[in-house]
């Protein structure tokens, strides 16, 4: 039985690790929740996997800061926030046809930005 719920962690992990990763292009998905849930997986499951997700050089530092309660680097801050307004201005004014979906849309960006900018912002 742990055999099957270490595998289901790994597997669960890795899912939210893809995911993440898909997070730092795609605005609408969360990166941090999802790294730190591939990590809390990970802790439960693999110590391999967990060394090498928060030694990552380029994941680690997401997972840290956020424990850390650093907060979010400026710069990340200004990239998601304007990849989130790019891609749902493209969205609402060229994709969709149906205006309560566009000022759905509309009021999903304005929460996520309000989100990111609430966040801690980390100087370095």
């Amino acid at each position: 039985m742990r055999q099957l719920i270490r595998m289901l962690l790994i597997i669960g992990g890795t899912i939210s690790l893809v995911l993440g990763l898909l997070g730092i292009i795609l605005p609408l998905l969360p990166t941090t929740p999802l790294l730190l849930l591939a990590a809390a997986c990970y802790v439960r499951s693999s110590d391999n996997f967990y060394q090498r997700l928060i030694t990552n050089k380029w994941i680690g530092p997401y997972i840290e800061n956020y424990r850390a309660g650093k907060g979010i680097p400026l710069r990340a801050k200004i990239i998601g926030v304007f990849s989130l307004w790019i891609s749902m201005g493209y969205t609402i004014f060229f994709i969709i046809p149906l205006v309560f979906i566009k000022i759905f849309l509309f009021l999903i960006a304005g929460f996520f930005t309000l989100v990111i900018l609430k966040q801690k912002t980390l100087h370095t």
